[in-house]
């Protein structure tokens, strides 16, 4: 067995069990390591906190998916644990450019990944709702044979377009396109999340600390979420606390901070 299967096996097997399981957000490989030590039985990327630490925009229009791959393979090589990828909206509309990034990210060792339906584009946000689902087939086709778990994202409530029911219409038919996990991020309470999941027949992943309300891990599992992720949570927190003392310094000229 390669070592990327025994990875996507394990991964596999977090989504099948009863109760929701965490994969926290690292942004490098330290962050990864760090993570790993606590104990944590998967890591997922976030394009946003690469994009903080890089001093840039978290959109497909600032990060290239050659960047992205990279500091995903960092990640990968840092840790024993299997790692799922935030692959934005697969960097190009195209339905064979998704299929060309999901095997890539295959290639340095990603065991996961998701790919999103927003655009990009203000005046329209969100892809129309068959090129959406046509860019999810072709994922999820060049992902058949590998050890990789496709997730696809409706990116409606973080767009300005919060509707439940076109949402869940997405999401039905990006898990009968082949997506193995779904997400709809942004959802604004428990009971939308609780709609969501039961609506469909894919494990639901769920972003804390984004948006609305936050839960704990046992509500979002009674709920039916079978994982919980923190998204640019995590890079926000260090990068306030970095903030904070930078600011002692500068206003008050100590260094309490640091205790």
């Amino acid at each position: 067995m390669t070592d990327q299967l025994r990875k996507f096996q394990q991964f596999k097997a977090l989504h099948e069990g009863e109760a929701a399981f965490v994969i926290p957000n690292p942004w490098d490989a330290g962050t990864a390591r760090l993570l790993a030590s606590l104990g944590f039985a998967a890591l997922a990327t976030t394009s946003a906190g690469y994009a903080f630490a890089k001093g840039k925009r978290d959109s497909a229009a600032s990060l290239s998916r050659d960047e992205i791959l990279e500091n995903a393979s960092e990640i990968v090589a840092a840790t024993d644990l299997p790692v799922s990828a935030d692959l934005e909206d697969g960097f190009g509309t195209d339905p064979e450019t998704c299929a060309e990034t999901i095997r890539l990210a295959a290639g340095i060792g990603l065991v996961g990944g998701s790919i999103e339906d927003a655009t990009g584009d203000p005046a329209a946000p969100i892809h129309e709702f068959d090129i959406a689902v046509d860019r999810i087939r072709a994922a999820a086709e060049a992902s058949q044979g590998q050890p990789f778990l496709l997730t696809a994202r409706a990116e409606n409530f973080l767009r300005g377009r919060s509707d439940l029911a076109d949402t869940i219409r997405r999401l039905q038919a990006f898990a009968e396109a082949g997506a193995d996990v779904l997400y709809a991020p942004g959802l604004p309470d428990l009971e939308s999340i609780r709609t969501v999941c039961r609506s469909v027949d894919r494990p639901v992943n769920v972003v804390i600390c984004l948006s609305g309300p936050s839960h704990s891990v046992d509500d979002l599992s009674e709920a039916g979420v079978r994982r919980i992720s923190v998204g640019g949570s995590f890079a926000r927190a260090a990068l306030g606390a970095l903030m904070r003392a930078a600011e002692e310094v500068r206003t008050r000229g100590t260094f309490t901070y640091a205790a």
